[in-house]
């Protein structure tokens, strides 16, 4: 089956299913939770609410096979130098155990020091807070992970600083002690220019507890060497791992002060029980790679440009705004691995908020706004903690919210509901359409049973290897991210100008013009 062909055939599927609403599709196949549905151990992920049905999803498989997507992830898993514009193979599934990368014995030995440092502080108890200064991978991955496993901190407190808007550090350091904090420090390359202006912000906080009071997580040891931190408190990490996949590595330090070593252990079992699978299970029974192809339906058969990530759960508040990263970072392009510009659509814009709380914001689009937004549904099982019948509230919230994108109200029924609730004649007919809902809109549900540190490394591995999946089927490089560069550049080029130092000339008129005001304002 040639490339052509199969895409051809996705797009034939799309244009069959698009008329049909899923309310029919539901009515049509009373098995449709079963034929639609995949698990592994207690996870499990329900598509059965997407635009598609077993046909289509036998289709978009065929599709991952065309494109190799199996024999791509056995070369990343082999080491292969998939990262072909910095010519390094991709391996963080090495610091987990799930792949065996060049000097394994290294990728152990940094793991069992930097775990061992962690133990060391969260027992001396000479440290009452924790700041971990670092941005992008080496901030988002680390605060969303501890902020998720909040219930087993039985360290240090731990904050994060990564704007180099100087509030969010003069907010961070308020009321804290600086003999009784200790700052990390993460940058692999010691140079990332608002880590290291506030880096050197948080050094003169420190003041005369500098020298004692500072971690790097860095390969640059010359660099933390000249900027005091000596090398028994530097912990490294390799150029095959990169920043948006780093928190497995000694970039998940402030994780591992927070919650131990033991928990930081099960997080990794987590992903690499995910990696196992991801190498192993078949396409069609692959979470990964069903997650990747229902995520490319969207986007290529069905035209979605956007979708809606929505944790049932506050501790994971910050995962949409980490897969944010990991996905648009990671596919948000539109050049191919060889070079050549890309024909399809690629990565999504990601965004979203826990439920609740959503629901009283952006649900009002989801479901009666003029695009069709898919969602992906996060849910536990059971809480860590019983708090009364909180979490049944959060449980029947989250499977109303999907149930009604799916199936929504017609006008009638919104009518007839509202003469039932005694509205005369004359109001439920004129707020009758006000009040329906179109339904037709897809979700999908990742249900567990419970967030602890292994369900939420199997989670965000899960996330990483269908990221991973629809790279292939696009054709690009899903781990480089030159299109950060040029703002830094441009940055660096306007510092000295913004800071009086030399003039504006050469500038475009609108920049000028705005520095210009820029200064005016300052004064």
């Amino acid at each position: 089956m040639t490339l052509e062909y199969a895409w051809r055939r996705v797009t034939d599927e799309a244009a069959r299913l698009s008329p049909i609403h899923l309310r029919q599709l539901f009515a049509d196949n009373a098995n449709r939770f079963d034929d639609l549905s995949v698990t592994l151990d207690d996870l499990t992920i329900d598509f059965s609410k997407e635009k598609l049905d077993a046909d289509a999803l036998k289709v978009l498989v065929d599709l991952a096979r065309v494109t190799e997507v199996e024999v791509k992830r056995d070369a990343i898993f082999r080491g292969e130098a998939w990262n072909l514009t910095e010519q390094r193979p991709v391996l963080h599934m090495a610091l987990r155990g799930g792949a065996v990368a060049p000097g394994s014995d290294d990728v152990l030995g940094i793991l069992d020091r930097f775990l061992v440092f962690a133990e060391k502080v969260r027992l001396d108890n000479q440290f009452e807070d924790i700041i971990n200064i670092g941005i992008g991978g080496s901030d988002l991955g680390p605060a969303m992970v501890t902020r998720a496993l909040r219930p087993d901190h039985d360290g240090p407190r731990v904050h994060f600083v990564s704007n180099v808007d100087g509030a969010h550090l003069t907010d961070t350091l308020k009321g804290l002690d600086p003999a009784r904090t200790l700052i990390i420090v993460a940058s692999k390359t010691f140079t990332t220019l608002e880590t290291m202006t506030n880096a050197y912000s948080a050094r003169a906080w420190l003041d005369r507890y500098a020298e004692s009071n500072m971690a790097a997580v860095s390969t640059n040891i010359q660099a933390c060497a000249n900027f005091g931190i000596p090398e028994d408190r530097v912990f490294g990490f390799w150029d095959w791992v990169g920043g948006r996949y780093s928190l497995w590595s000694a970039i998940g330090l402030p994780i591992a002060l927070a919650v131990g070593a033991v928990k930081f252990r099960e997080l990794l079992a987590g992903a690499k029980a995910m990696d196992d699978h991801f190498r192993t299970a078949p396409p069609a029974e692959n979470l990964p790679i069903l997650l990747a192809l229902v995520g490319i339906w969207r986007r290529n058969a069905m035209g979605c440009q956007t979708v809606a990530l929505i944790p049932y759960d506050q501790r994971l508040e910050r995962f949409p705004a980490y897969v944010q990263q990991l996905d648009m970072e990671s596919n948000g392009k539109s050049i191919g691995r060889t070079g050549d510009f890309i024909s399809l659509s690629t990565s999504p814009v990601v965004w979203g908020e826990p439920g609740t709380n959503a629901q009283h914001s952006f649900f009002q689009l989801l479901h009666q706004g003029t695009d069709i937004i898919p969602v992906d549904f996060i849910l536990a099982a059971k809480p860590r903690e019983e708090q009364g019948d909180h979490h049944l509230h959060l449980v029947s919230n989250c499977l109303a919210q999907a149930q009604a994108l799916a199936f929504g109200k017609t006008e009638d029924e919104a009518s007839a509901q509202m003469k039932a609730e005694s509205w005369s004649e004359v109001d439920a007919k004129r707020l009758a359409r006000h009040r329906s809902f179109p339904g037709d809109r897809p979700s999908t549900t990742i249900m567990y049973h419970q967030l602890d540190a292994f369900a939420l490394g199997r989670l965000i591995a899960l996330f990483e290897h269908k990221i991973f999946v629809q790279g292939i089927i696009w054709d690009l490089n899903s781990f480089d991210q030159w299109g950060v560069e040029l703002g830094k550049q441009l940055a660096r080029e306007l510092f000295p100008i913004i800071a009086g130092c030399t003039t504006a000339d050469g500038l475009d008129v609108s920049s000028a013009g705005l520095v210009a005001r820029l200064q005016q304002l300052a004064e």
